[in-house]
């Protein structure tokens, strides 16, 4: 079996798993999984910026509840069906993308974490501020009958967990296509060395642009789908829990592997789901954990496999 062959049929037999998931878990373990999927598709898009550009991001939030509020204020506001909101959430958090790399971009190394993490601030004080429209802190219930997406009730448990799935799968393999493409190459080399990539006559600058809006879109498409299928827009999606979370989740799974981000928001999710019933300090068992892994597998989950069993893995 070719290495190409062995990805595919890795990948495939992931969403196939998935799939046949849907029918056997229960209630709330399948529940758990379609949100779990949504997150991860959350984290593909931040690892195309750090796992393949090397760009280490703390405002990613901002991506995320662009396109969360971009959805539900065109639904809330402007009475739009779910798929042309959809697209409005998805082009906001790509239009912001655009705007955050063209300027944040002018930066590198730590000045690029602090300009981003001030971008996402101030999108989650817009947010408070806008609570005419927003309602700040609590947030917005979307109606069931708002969540009709060409026919199919998304507030069903089944259609959520398909709609999830579907959304996961086709950034998953967007971006396994993408890092076999010349412009994922270019990624991997600025993250290798951006100085070389330079060198070799490669517009860096083009490069991590693309990066920055392709990471923005995808995260983008997360927050759009979350507060579809979940049925809620909160200003919490915005804060900067939510741009560490990525952060982590691709850490644990893996950086610069495509299952790496599923693999870590899986881990990470009951981890503190499950520590929580155990004791309220559920987060001193998950801090414990975290230090652990990374000290016995600091490439991450993905990572270790790679390195000790399929050196093949993307």
């Amino acid at each position: 079996m070719t290495e190409t062959q062995k990805i595919l049929v890795l990948h495939v037999g992931l969403i196939a798993l998935l799939f046949a998931l849907n029918f056997i878990l229960p209630a709330y373990h399948h529940g758990n999984l379609a949100r779990v999927m949504v997150l991860a598709t959350y984290a593909i898009g931040y690892n195309v910026m750090l796992g393949y550009t090397g760009l280490l991001s703390l405002g990613h939030a901002m991506f995320f509840a662009a396109g969360m509020y971009g959805m539900a204020l065109s639904i809330r506001h402007l009475g739009f069906a779910p798929a042309p909101a959809l697209l409005v959430g998805i082009a906001s958090g790509a239009g912001l993308a655009l705007v955050v790399g063209l300027l944040a971009l002018r930066t590198a190394g730590v000045a690029f974490m602090i300009v981003t993490l001030m971008f996402a601030q101030t999108v989650y004080l817009t947010i408070l501020l806008a609570g005419r429209w927003t309602r700040g802190d609590e947030g917005f219930v979307i109606q069931q009958h708002e969540r009709v997406l060409w026919g199919i009730d998304l507030s069903d448990p089944s259609s959520r967990y398909l709609a999830a799935l579907t959304l996961f799968a086709i950034c998953l393999f967007a971006t396994l296509n993408l890092i076999r493409r010349p412009l994922g190459r270019v990624f991997v080399a600025i993250r290798e060395n951006e100085e070389r990539a330079r060198l070799l006559g490669y517009n860096v600058f083009r490069a991590k642009l693309f990066s920055v809006v392709i990471s923005g879109t995808i995260s983008a498409a997360a927050g759009a789908s979350y507060g579809l299928l979940f049925g809620y827009a909160g200003a919490t999606f915005a804060t900067v829990q939510y741009s560490i979370f990525p952060l982590l989740w691709v850490l644990l799974g893996g950086t610069g592997t495509i299952i790496g981000p599923f693999l870590g928001a899986l881990f990470m999710f009951y981890l503190i789901d499950l520590s929580s019933g155990v004791t309220n300090a559920y987060m001193l068992i998950a801090g414990v954990a975290l230090v652990v892994l990374v000290m016995f597998a600091p490439q991450g989950i993905a990572g270790e496999l790679r390195r000790r069993i399929w050196s093949w893995l993307p």
